[in-house]
């Protein structure tokens, strides 16, 4: 493991006076190969003692968050790994995965074996997944142009959901507070909304749809009741809605210009995901350059006039590529967040003063993650 250091002095960002900024680093680099594979997601368990990369060699590889410690790795799906997450806190050990062989797959992180497994059927893939219903038994799949649902009681299918997009679904959540409510969204630009309670089918349970108008790549709820969504796509276009009256909010067509604009490093090339933080009602997009420099900047979205401000965090320094994941550390004080590319590499940073060395990666104290409740979101990556 290769550890790095900086720290800049704090009049050194440029941020606005009235946020006060913090030291922050790069704590630790790892490489997780030594070949050409690359990391597509991170995630970590719910009290973040344990975290998870899926990487394109087809494998998840499980590691300490505190101390980036390599514990072993889940092997067993012959396509690419779309999306990766911990099963509830009631099941602490169990990590599920799904994948473009067609599976979904549950595995022991204590032995990494395989515990459990469903297939969607010959030729499908399964690009997201959710678990919700009464329990969270109901597992929800987004595939080519289908939802599926499974009992994960007994792994029987339930339903089939066939006609309400056209093209790769690639997400599915269950919203929060909601658990018999199932978000999906797809390539042919629709957001849908289903109630899944008795016997799912696409005539009586579709209650509203969202027309995004393009192919959309990433969704989260956020706000102090799941009330908000935001939605980046394949074009690297962001909007805001209401969901529960599919209005739109705020949508911001050009939003890689508009970010550009907002620092004095290269343009925006891309999105990787949004960061919302309930204590502050306030929400980032985190956007990145093809050399891996990554920025959060705010989004203002209320009032009718969207707007994207200047940078309150830059991550420069630890990549060298395109940047594919970031997982906020809500529990680990003294750690920001884990990143992964690319480049192969997983970089900690730093939210303490405990870093040496010389830089420019900066953040505001708005972002210092805080031990607190937050509003669950999407973790999913798909569309690798």
């Amino acid at each position: 493991m290769e550890a790095t250091g900086m720290e800049v002095e704090e009049d050194s960002a440029p941020i606005s006076s009235n946020h006060m900024l913090k030291r922050f680093g790069l704590k630790n680099s790892i490489q997780t190969n030594f070949g050409e594979d690359y990391v597509f997601q991170i995630a970590a368990r719910d009290d973040s003692t344990l975290m998870a990369v899926s990487l394109s060699s087809n494998t998840i590889k499980l590691y300490s968050p505190e101390t980036g410690q390599y514990f072993g790795e889940c092997r067993g799906h012959s396509r690419t790994i779309n999306n990766i997450a911990f099963s509830a806190p009631s099941f602490p050990h169990v990590l599920h995965s799904c994948s473009s062989d067609g599976s979904l797959r549950a595995w022991d992180t204590r032995t990494y074996n395989q515990v459990s497994y469903v297939h969607a059927g010959p030729s499908q893939e399964i690009y997201s997944f959710s678990f919700g219903g009464s329990g969270d038994s109901l597992l929800a799949a987004g595939c080519k142009s289908q939802i599926l649902f499974w009992d994960w009681r007994n792994k029987k299918q339930a339903a089939c959901l066939e006609e309400s997009h056209v093209d790769d679904v690639t997400q599915v959540s269950f919203v929060p507070g909601y658990p018999n409510k199932l978000l999906s969204a797809s390539v042919d630009g629709l957001v849908c909304f289903f109630n899944t309670d008795g016997d799912i089918n696409d005539d009586e349970h579709l209650e509203s749809v969202i027309n995004v108008g393009t192919s959309i790549g990433r969704v989260g709820f956020f706000g102090d009741t799941s009330q908000n969504l935001w939605c980046l796509t394949h074009i690297e276009t962001l909007s805001v809605w209401d969901w529960q009256d599919a209005r739109i909010e705020a949508n911001f067509e050009d939003s890689r210009g508009l970010a550009s604009e907002m620092w004095m490093l290269d343009d925006i090339d891309y999105f990787v995901d949004c960061h919302y933080s309930l204590e502050n009602d306030k929400l980032w997009v985190i956007g990145g350059t093809n050399s891996g420099t990554l920025g959060y900047f705010p989004v203002n979205y209320k009032g009718g006039k969207g707007a994207i401000g200047s940078a309150e965090a830059v991550l420069e320094g630890g990549h060298k590529g395109v940047v594919r994941s970031v997982l906020p550390m809500r529990k680990r004080r003294a750690i920001f967040g884990w990143t992964g590319g690319e480049d192969g590499s997983l970089c900690c940073w730093s939210s303490d003063e405990s870093s040496e060395g010389s830089g420019s990666s900066w953040t505001s104290s708005t972002l210092v993650m805080k031990s607190m409740k937050s509003c669950k979101r999407i973790r999913h990556h798909p569309y690798q």
